[in-house]
């Protein structure tokens, strides 16, 4: 009786305790059941290209869809050879060496001119007073709004006719032609006065007054304080520039200054013979990197974050 008094209560009705519950059983169901489509949507794309890299063309075409390739379906050490036939035929079919080393080049450098600018017009942003500066930061924020697709067309004149009309070196197929036009971003300008605003002003007027300038209290005190979203815009602004397509492709007119992204458009046949086989193992090339260091740069993330959680 005490049990059910528990569980029951007038008129039969059930308990609070027990409705809250039951509301937070159907919550969990509810959350995971969504986590699990979530995934399922985003990873199945990505699970239909790794294994795509292992298919024939027909296995490819065929409908309803084959999701294990039969080349995986392994009996001898001569079926395990056979079945990376894609990945040498794409590696064969381009100068892929060369391309990781252009988009090696045009990434790491377009990211750290992104940070370094975006780092020292943050800093400036929060921490300098100058007349004009709410006005600086509103262009700053109109830049958001523009579409880069937009400034194609001017940077491309500008580097192939403008500049040489000038007598100054053209930049078209090459590395700063490729690099510096993008080498801000007002995105990561914005990410990081945000940020910066959020530091503790205490900590900043200490560093004032041991003597410290702006760039030592920038290298000192700013950048340690901020390594977590510093971390995580430089992993955004990489992914960025290692995937993009339209201005390396306008920009330059000789594969060897193309980068991986622009080279892997050669596995398409225009006339419609193209091995998808060979594209999605030249596809996994190309992200293969990014999934490296995107595992190594959490690490880093989540060291940040404990990091600025403990300190008093």
């Amino acid at each position: 009786m005490a049990v059910r008094s528990e569980a029951v209560g007038r008129g039969g009705r059930s308990s609070p305790v027990v409705s809250l519950r039951v509301q937070r059983a159907i919550g969990k169901v509810a959350g995971y059941a969504t986590l699990a489509l979530l995934c399922v949507v985003v990873g199945a794309p990505l699970f239909w290209m790794a294994t795509g890299a292992f298919k024939t063309r027909p296995e490819i075409t065929t409908f309803p869809p084959i999701w294990w390739p039969e080349m995986l379906r392994w009996t001898s050490w001569d079926d395990v050879r056979h079945a990376w036939v894609n990945f040498r035929n794409a590696w064969d079919s381009a100068p892929f060496a060369r391309f990781y080393l252009n988009s090696a080049i045009i990434t790491l450098i377009g990211m750290a001119l992104e940070v370094i600018n975006a780092t020292m017009t943050a800093y400036a942003l929060a921490f300098l007073s100058f007349r004009y500066k709410n006005l600086v930061f509103i262009l700053i924020l109109a830049a958001l709004m523009v579409p880069a697709q937009v400034t194609v067309l001017p940077n491309y004149i500008f580097l192939g006719k403008t500049m040489p009309a000038l007598g100054l070196p053209n930049w078209v197929n090459t590395y700063e032609g490729i690099i510096i036009p993008e080498a801000a971003v007002a995105y990561g300008t914005f990410l990081l006065r945000q940020a910066f605003l959020g530091l503790p002003r205490e900590v900043i007027d200490a560093a004032k007054v041991d003597g410290a300038g702006h760039l030592r209290t920038l290298w000192d005190v700013v950048v340690p304080m901020s390594r977590p979203v510093l971390v995580t815009f430089a992993l955004i602004s990489m992914v960025a520039k290692w995937n993009d397509y339209l201005w390396p492709l306008i920009v330059t007119n000789e594969e060897r200054m193309r980068p991986i992204t622009v080279g892997i458009a050669k596995f398409f046949d225009n006339e419609g013979n193209t091995n998808w086989g060979v594209v999605m193992a030249g596809t996994v090339f190309v992200i293969a990197p990014l999934i490296v260091v995107y595992v190594w740069a959490q690490r880093h993330i989540i060291e940040g974050i404990t990091a600025g959680a403990t300190k008093g």
